[in-house]
């Protein structure tokens, strides 16, 4: 309990303003609307565990709030949130052209073809993630429209 109850002192210590910027390393959520600051990986750790404490990133992702987009498109939830979620490995292995998140992503998508898709998105690389600051939403409104 009483590590609880630091936990949450230090997130409303640290938190600058209820409405700062979604960086792109811990996804959007409630934890990275509180904490601005994500220059360090202490910092970083409390937004992920913010966003896994109060398991909001899923509703913000599915209702568009907490920082979050909706992608245009219609997408699986569980592609939304592993994106989300996984967005820094995603851009090194999609550069790569293949990698278990690609692998996992393309499952997720249910893209039969994973090499097919893998090289896709390898080839468009620089459409998919036209900012090195993509939002979640962007990139996989950019997938389907580039890859799939």
């Amino acid at each position: 309990m009483k590590k609880i109850l630091v936990s949450i002192a230090a997130v409303i210590a640290l938190s600058s303003s209820a409405m700062a910027g979604v960086n792109s390393q811990t996804g959007c959520g409630l934890g990275s609307m509180i904490i601005k600051d994500d220059s360090s990986a202490v910092l970083l750790a409390l937004q992920a565990t913010t966003n896994g404490i109060f398991g909001n990133q899923t509703f913000g992702i599915t209702s568009g709030t907490l920082g979050c987009q909706k992608t245009q498109l219609v997408m699986n939830e569980r592609a939304e949130e592993f994106v989300a979620s996984n967005m820094d490995q995603l851009a090194k292995e999609i550069a790569q052209g293949h990698g278990e998140s690609v692998d996992t992503l393309a499952e997720l998508l249910e893209v039969s073809d994973k090499a097919t898709f893998s090289a896709s998105l390898q080839a468009n690389y620089n459409s998919i993630y036209t900012s090195q600051n993509a939002k979640m939403a962007d990139v996989l409104d950019n997938i389907s429209t580039t890859s799939l």
